[in-house]
């Protein structure tokens, strides 16, 4: 039996419309005549989604008792049972119920598609096993239904069911999602704007990938290699050279010629581990790379354009970018260079780019890798030197008819031993200079043919030759073994510095450390491994590169780092002189990983505060200032009901008063708290209009006493743009604050005028006034000013008027009265069309 499809909705968050969008695809398939059910669909009372289960055949649920409980599972059995062709299961990241058939219902779901059922199911991004700790470093909640990577990655096809953070907020705000009194709390902790936005782009970055996968698979199959231009994929080539920004830079201005366009900057390197590149900038290139939105790779191959070529095929790649050589005229006696090599094997698919810049013919320097460091083909090319340069030598000297002379012959051949050292190191220059006296010995030296010296001359010249030889093959081998260590040495000394700068810079990415470890010393995976005590097992608490080991003893190289801590290495073995600057990045890695948790603690320790100060600052508003109005209107309505006191009218009025009162404070308190939460929640939308201030501002002043407030606002003031009631509610909270805090009979002072494009009113009382350091404080939620009386609110009237000014784009600010008090500044925009050449003279009104 054919083994059934598997079709995945992928959604970035709950309510996004993913069972809605299989409900559809349900209708679809039922009208073309495909047998569909519905095996198991969670509606949570969303009415357009239960509406859609109508026509839709629904298999029974199991029910299973669980403390006490009933609850509704989908029926496996039932579904096998009926064999429908598809069938639709909600939520595959669902744990079921214990006592069910199977723990999670992507299994129960993997026994259908065995059966030869074709499922069709939905799952959220947060969802997926392998982005468990992304999800909870970005929404603070760590999800416990988790599904593995591996089984979204076999379904044969996956549909992104996207909406944007703005749409998906205005579902949730009129009650599409989740019921009424679960979505402020929804708006302002886990739908916050940014966490939306952040999971999208984790969905939508997984899904590419997903494509890229499926494309590469398919390639794969079809035995494609040329690449397809589905896309521009920019392949920079760098050497480590200060060139490589330069190319960076030209290869982004290529990219952003075409939408879509991606940049991939690959460092090569040689499988030596050390190189001559400066690690220095090459982070320096890579942060750039970066900062332009490419990524950047490291990849090991002795040949360079034979790895450069595999590199940007491998990653369908359209275009590779590289930098003219730096090497001088001579220099290219040593091959045509990467440049013409990459640009003549590239084929007529791929595009080379061979860009211009500074360090043009300036020279690459001389190689450093000699003695112990050589490769392979040098050395090859040494022994050749070495052994058969004297035997072709001999062979061309031998054919002449008037030889040169022995004095020459032998230069000949001190010239080949030195050139055998240049290439190959000692071993072959010894071997060149023992052939070498062979050879002058029994070839150039009377008498010929034989070993025998017959002038004592001769004999002490093939002596000195040999000495000279060895002589000269030992002090080139010695200053090439001496510039390898010092070349070393600087590059050390140049990881280290990097790795000094990390630590002064505070840089805490434990993978970026990792991988910069991995990258320095050619490995293939670099693992940071941690245990609690000696019985313990070790744990991995940070890992880059394919398959990194399990335990120390599993690694080419283990670095210990205390008692219960090592860095290991997987790749190749280390010579004992890399351990030294390992050592350095190992405890680096150690002191990176204690700041990560110890940023985490604090982070944590930080939101933990802030919460408790909101409650302890909801409950002290709570206990006190809401239950004072309180307290007084269940006084007045107990005297009213007591039949003990025969109450007058004027009595019973005054009683009714003081109930009206308390429940207008009441009401205000409410109305803060409730505003409060949906500028935190960013419900608030304001519905701009063009208006004059005299239309709203005498309305704002209804809550204050009459007397209290002189009100200037010049009748040719510009209209300003606003949403009228936000207006209102801000201007109240201002003036019923100033008014608290104005002494006496001090009236509070509220006036108006225009200058360019801004329309300010300004509110002044003469009360004793803020200092400057706290002038931005009191615009916080739950603060109160100073001495402030217990009941007079619970310190929310000016946070609420400044969230309200700026959803406008407006702005308020606290500014000192002259004269002493404090005046509130509440600046507008002049609506279009409205702006007047010069200041606006005020008209007094009283009120």
């Amino acid at each position: 039996m054919a083994r059934g499809k598997l079709r995945i909705y992928l959604g970035a968050a709950p309510g996004v419309g993913k069972t809605y969008a299989m409900l559809s695809e349900a209708h679809r398939r039922v009208e073309r005549g495909t047998d569909c059910v519905v095996a198991f669909v969670e509606h949570h009372d969303r009415p357009r989604t239960e509406v859609l289960l109508h026509g839709l055949e629904q298999i029974r649920l199991r029910d299973i008792e669980h403390r006490s409980a009933v609850f509704a599972e989908m029926d496996v059995d039932a579904v096998l049972e009926r064999a429908p062709a598809v069938a639709l299961v909600d939520e595959l990241a669902h744990t079921n119920v214990p006592g069910s058939r199977n723990a999670k219902r992507w299994q129960d779901v993997e026994e259908l598609l065995k059966a030869g059922i074709d499922v069709v199911s939905t799952v959220n991004i947060q969802h997926l096993e392998s982005l468990g700790d992304v999800v909870e470093s970005i929404t603070g909640v760590r999800q416990q239904e988790t599904i593995p990577d591996e089984v979204a990655r076999r379904a044969d096809q996956i549909e992104l069911v996207d909406m944007s953070p703005q749409a998906l907020r205005r579902r949730m705000a009129h009650g599409n999602i989740y019921q009424s009194d679960k979505v402020d709390a929804a708006l302002s902790n886990y739908f916050r704007p940014g966490n939306l936005t952040a999971l999208r782009e984790l969905a939508l970055l997984w899904v590419a990938d997903r494509v890229d996968e499926y494309l590469q698979q398919y390639r794969g199959e079809h035995d494609i290699s040329a690449p397809w231009q589905a896309r521009e994929r920019i392949v920079v080539g760098l050497t480590g050279g200060p060139e490589g920004r330069t190319l960076i830079r030209r290869a982004s201005r290529m990219a952003a010629k075409g939408s879509g366009s991606e940049i991939l900057a690959v460092y090569i390197a040689r499988s030596d581990g050390l190189t001559s590149a400066s690690p220095k900038e090459l982070a320096v290139q890579r942060t750039l790379v970066e900062d332009l939105g490419g990524t950047f790779h490291h990849v090991i191959g002795d040949d360079i354009p034979t790895a450069l070529l595999a590199f940007a095929r491998g990653v369908n790649a359209t275009q590779i970018v590289l930098g003219s050589s730096r090497r001088k005229a001579w220099q290219y006696v040593y091959g045509p260079g990467v440049g013409a090599t990459v640009a003549r094997e590239s084929g007529p698919d791929l595009d080379v780019h061979i860009v211009t810049h500074e360090e043009v013919a300036k020279g690459r320097g001389l190689p450093i890798a000699r003695g112990a460091r050589l490769s392979r083909t040098r050395i090859i090319s040494g022994w050749a030197a070495g052994v058969g340069g004297p035997a072709l030598l001999t062979l061309l000297l031998h054919g002449l008819e008037n030889g040169p002379g022995l004095a020459n012959d032998v230069l000949l051949f001190l010239f080949m031993t030195v050139t055998a050292a240049l290439l190959g190191g000692l071993a072959p220059a010894l071997a060149s200079a023992a052939a070498g006296s062979l050879l002058l010995n029994y070839w150039f030296t009377p008498p010929t043919h034989t070993l025998t010296v017959q002038d004592p001359e001769n004999f002490v010249a093939i002596v000195i030759f040999f000495a000279v030889a060895v002589a000269v093959a030992s002090v080139v081998d010695l200053a090439a073994r001496r510039t390898h260590q010092a070349a070393r040495l600087r590059a050390e000394s140049e990881i280290l510095s990097t790795l000094a700068g990390s630590v002064l810079r505070g840089e805490t990415a434990l993978d970026a450390l990792l991988e910069r470890v991995r990258e320095t010393f050619g490995m293939e995976s670099v693992a940071l491994l941690e245990r609690q005590s000696e019985v313990e097992p070790w744990t991995c608490a940070g890992s880059v590169g394919p398959a990194p080991v399990a335990r120390p003893e599993d690694a080419d190289v283990d670095m210990p780092v205390g008692d219960h801590m090592a860095l290991a290495l997987s790749g190749r073995v280390l010579p004992a002189e890399d351990r030294r600057v390992l050592g350095a990045f190992a405890a680096q890695a150690v002191v990176v990983l204690d700041r990560q948790r110890l940023v985490g603690e604090a982070e944590a320790a930080r939101r933990l505060a802030e919460g408790n100060r909101i409650r302890t600052a909801l409950l002290a508003a709570v206990s006190h200032d809401l239950r004072t109005p309180l307290a007084a209107i269940k006084a007045a309505v107990s005297s009213l009901r007591s039949d003990d006191v025969a109450w007058s009218d004027a009595d019973e009025a005054e009683l009714l008063a003081a109930i009206e009162d308390g429940a207008d404070r009441l009401d205000h308190l409410v109305g803060n708290l409730l505003d409060m939460s949906r500028l935190q929640t960013g419900t608030v939308t304001p519905l701009i209009r063009e208006l004059d201030l005299d239309e709203v501002v005498p309305m704002a002043l209804g809550g204050v006493p009459e007397g209290s407030v002189d009100l200037d606002i010049p009748e040719t003031l510009p209209m300003v743009a606003v949403d009228p009631g936000l207006l209102e509610r801000a201007v109240a909270n201002i003036v019923e604050n100033a008014v608290k805090y104005s002494p006496g009979r001090e009236r509070v002072t509220v006036a108006a005028s225009a200058l360019g494009e801004r329309v300010e009113l300004r509110v002044a009382d003469r009360g004793r006034g803020v200092p400057d350091e706290a002038k931005e404080r009191i615009f916080e939620p739950f603060q109160r000013y100073g001495d402030a009386p217990r009941g007079a609110g619970v310190g929310l009237g000016l946070a609420v008027a400044r969230g309200f000014v700026e959803s406008m784009g407006g702005t308020l600010d606290a500014e000192d009265t002259p004269g002493g008090g404090l005046t509130m500044v509440l600046t507008l925009t002049a609506a279009p069309g409205q702006v007047r050449a010069g200041p606006v003279p005020p008209a007094h009104i009283a009120s």
